[in-house]
């Protein structure tokens, strides 16, 4: 086997593969069994800032006596969060791999204090998942833009860990908020997040969720700006998320710039010893193509360092076409 060691948020991983927030990540079975299985770190299952809410709201129906209202509240809320904790804390004495919690967030407000317990619980580092529905017509991009400023301002005055922000494709602008991100201290970010979607049951007149499982189709998605973003000037570590469904795929986005992946679509549907088939993937092409370290190869086909850098822009979609018969 090659060494498959590689830095993530200044955090010494043994494998670039990251078991991301999932069902997969809420149980220390769980993730031992990962870290048995070879992954370089764990992402913890997200705690969501709306599964709170709906958890106050839920319990807390009204007594008629505010202080007991906000008792109900306060308790509600604690409890979810020293439940986190507690995963937290038994993962730490458990595991020697990395492990990062996640929180998963639409505001800017009431946080601080969750990333606060979370990081002195002893969590490596912390991953914060922000993503809300823009459906205000008159709010401008930058505003919308700016939930994900004050997010940052508030986290980096409470937690010292290194914080990685699992951001969406829906930017104006992905690289000039990448390069926003790296000027107020984040140090990492992942590369996309995959969200519900609706879709729609023609027979029976509803609306239901569409696929959730990545398939090896999205990488589209996703290689086109690990491989611009990586090139850039701020040094974001990235993780790319979405498609991986073998050792090839990993190899693809780490070529592209990344510095880990993460992965689970594939995991839901063939176990987390799949992890050793992936990493043994990664090993074999490395043999193949005589690398010896992740970091020979990192980066070697991003936007900066191909000989022709043109094929990551947009208008080359048209040029590609345009010849064709």
């Amino acid at each position: 086997m090659k060494n498959l060691s590689t830095s993530y948020l200044g955090l010494n991983l043994k494998s670039p593969l990251i078991v991301s927030s999932s069902r997969l990540t809420s149980s220390i079975e769980n993730l031992k069994q990962a870290e048995e299985n070879g992954a370089g770190a764990v992402v913890l299952k997200s705690l969501f800032e709306e599964q709170i809410l709906h958890s106050i709201h839920a319990l807390a129906v009204p007594s008629g006596y505010p202080e007991a209202d906000d008792y109900i509240a306060g308790y509600t809320k604690a409890h979810s969060v020293d439940e986190y904790i507690d995963l937290i804390i038994k993962a730490k004495k458990e595991l020697s791999i990395p492990v990062i919690p996640s929180i998963n967030c639409f505001s800017s407000d009431g946080w601080t204090e969750f990333a606060e317990k979370i990081a002195l619980s002893g969590a490596d580092a912390l991953e914060v998942n922000v993503f809300f529905m823009p459906t205000d017509r008159k709010k401008t991009a930058a505003e919308s833009e700016k939930v994900y400023f004050d997010l940052i301002e508030k986290l980096s005055k409470s937690i010292k860990i290194p914080l990685a922000f699992k951001i969406g494709p829906r930017f104006s602008n992905i690289l000039y908020i990448l390069d926003q991100f790296y000027m107020r201290g984040i140090k990492g970010v992942v590369m996309f997040n995959r969200f519900y979607e609706p879709d729609i049951n023609v027979n029976k007149l509803e609306i239901i969720p569409a696929p959730v499982f990545s398939t090896a189709e999205e990488r589209r998605y996703v290689l086109r700006w690990i491989a611009m973003a990586s090139s850039q000037d701020f040094k974001l570590d990235i993780s790319a998320s979405t498609g991986i469904r073998k050792g090839e795929d990993a190899v693809r986005y780490i070529l592209a710039g990344a510095s880990a992946t993460q992965v689970c679509s594939v995991l839901y549907q063939k176990g987390l010893p799949y992890l050793r088939t992936l990493n043994q993937e990664i090993s074999e092409w490395m043999e193949k193509h005589n690398f010896n370290s992740i970091s020979d190869f990192r980066g070697k086909l991003n936007w900066g360092n191909y000989n022709r850098p043109e094929v990551f822009e947009r208008t080359q979609f048209m040029k590609h076409f345009s010849s064709m018969d």
